[in-house]
């Protein structure tokens, strides 16, 4: 490289730094405004996600960067980025307490990560929370004594087990919830065994999460909905989104969107172990889909084998949806040993047209999802 090209790379160079540095400039004087809609949104008691105004504020975004021949997928990449720090910010500032006239929470499993994270999001909306966890049992009355909601997230395996046993006198006026992934045995436990209101809730989302904002809980009516109908305006505050549903029905969904879908990834790492895979050279040449599905199998193996055991074992029904999964891809298998490339090509325009809109609506996600872990690629 020639002299008088290395000064003009490094002239050039010396005005991008420049411009990064009023970039960051931006970013902090955006953050602390975000603060401030905070703390106004904490007063007022209004959700953190506000789905209109930020699609219409991405639109108008995308709109301008197009008129100044910026990318518009370009801006709004960067903001949705924007986005996810301020949600994790906002939380910072607190939440506005719905019910200001509640007793204490109890959460039974409160030590454990999603525990947790409940017992976090409700002391930041002004509650005062007690856990009580295996060891504290013998202190149980005086923990239980007052409290206006109780919250069971113990290992699915012993859910309606410990309801049963351990439940059974709290207060009529007491809201019994539970945060169990299948719904329908432990909301039967908790309708027999409390005779207040119940109610079921599933957290579609890991307690990892740094914010509630965009994520979904699933609700299973129990009992009594009027007199919690304040935990679902507070959950809606923190920014998640509700999704109703019959408690039958979503184990059925769970059977196919947690069960068998856990099973086959723990099966697929099986598979790389005993083939002793070489998940570095795997790597190497990995597409980033590929590097992305690698990333979700390894995601599974990196928690709790005994969380994915209680998932998978807690209903006898997701053998059915593993076991009908196991002969369509046996199915699957007699093409390719046949040969069978037209049948393949039938098989997959079938699926194809089954998928209707979604298949183009979920190629435009994961491409989004596929660039950045491309750009997260160290060599």
């Amino acid at each position: 490289m020639s002299e008088k090209t290395t000064k003009e790379l490094e002239k050039l160079r010396e005005h991008i730094d420049s411009v990064d540095q009023q970039l960051l400039h931006l970013l902090r004087k955006r953050l602390d405004l975000v603060a401030q809609v905070g703390g106004v949104k904490h007063a007022a008691g209004v959700p953190i996600y506000a789905p209109q105004r930020e699609a219409s504020m991405l639109a108008k975004r995308r709109e301008e960067a197009a008129k100044m021949n910026v990318s518009p997928q370009l801006i709004e990449d960067i903001l949705r980025r924007l986005m996810r720090e301020s949600y994790l910010n906002e939380k910072d500032v607190g939440f506005k307490q719905v019910k200001t006239d509640l007793g204490h929470v109890v959460i039974v499993g409160g030590q454990g990560k999603l525990g947790g994270l409940f017992a976090q999001m409700l002391s930041l909306s002004g509650y005062q929370v007690k856990s009580l966890d295996k060891d504290d049992w013998q202190q149980a009355e005086a923990i239980f004594d007052g409290a206006g909601m109780v919250i069971v997230t113990v290992p699915i395996s012993i859910t309606c087990e410990l309801i049963r046993d351990k439940l059974t006198s709290l207060p009529s006026s007491c809201i019994l919830a539970d945060l169990t992934s299948i719904k329908e045995k432990p909301l039967d436990a908790m309708l027999s065994s409390h005779r207040g209101p119940v109610v079921g809730l599933h957290p579609m989302f890991g307690p990892d999460v740094g914010s509630l904002a965009k994520q979904v809980v699933v609700v299973c009516h129990g009992r009594g909905r009027e007199q919690y109908e304040w935990l679902l305006e507070q959950i809606g505050i923190w920014g998640a989104r509700l999704v109703e549903a019959d408690a039958q029905q979503h184990d059925k969904a769970m059977q196919l969107v947690q069960a068998m879908r856990h099973f086959s990834s723990f099966v697929y790492g099986l598979n790389l172990y005993r083939e002793a895979a070489d998940i570095d050279n795997l790597l190497q040449f990995s597409s980033p889909i590929y590097r992305l599905e690698l990333a979700m199998v390894g995601r599974l193996f990196a928690q709790s084998p005994e969380l994915y055991a209680d998932i998978i074992f807690a209903q006898q029904e997701s053998l059915t949806a593993i076991g009908d999964y196991l002969d369509n891809y046996a199915q699957a298998l007699e093409l390719l040993k046949r040969g069978d490339r037209q049948g393949f090509i039938r098989e997959f325009e079938a699926v194809a047209a089954w998928f209707g809109d979604f298949a183009p609506q979920f190629q435009r996600e994961s491409r989004a999802m596929l660039q950045s872990v491309n750009d997260m690629k160290t060599g």
